[in-house]
């Protein structure tokens, strides 16, 4: 039995751990520095000059994405975001590319 809790609670990581490789791949597509989703299912994200609680409302407000401002965890978060891939795997992937779109624009 503790087997096969064990073997339920490993495919349950690695469903999340996946969730968490889409989010890099799609930020780091794009020249982002991305930190996290290699031991955990957190991402985050530097946006180097920018405030974190303004990267956040940006992209609640155009995305309707919710993310974490950095500068909530400390003032060593400043400039960063954080994602989480605890979520259903077709909410990720539309999250991905909904910040793909936005972040994509944002550069030219």
């Amino acid at each position: 039995m503790f087997w096969q809790i064990s073997q339920a609670v490993q495919s349950l990581v690695d469903y999340y751990m996946e969730n968490a490789r889409i989010l890099v791949n799609a930020l780091t597509s794009l020249g982002l520095t991305v930190y996290g989703g290699k031991n955990a299912p957190y991402v985050w994200v530097r946006f180097p000059g920018s405030k974190s609680w303004d990267v956040f409302a940006g992209i609640l407000e155009n995305t309707h994405i919710i993310t974490i401002p950095g500068s909530g965890f400390g003032p060593g978060g400043e400039g960063y975001i954080r994602l989480s891939a605890f979520g259903q795997r077709d909410s990720i992937i539309e999250a991905s590319e909904r910040l793909k779109y936005l972040l994509y624009q944002e550069e030219l």
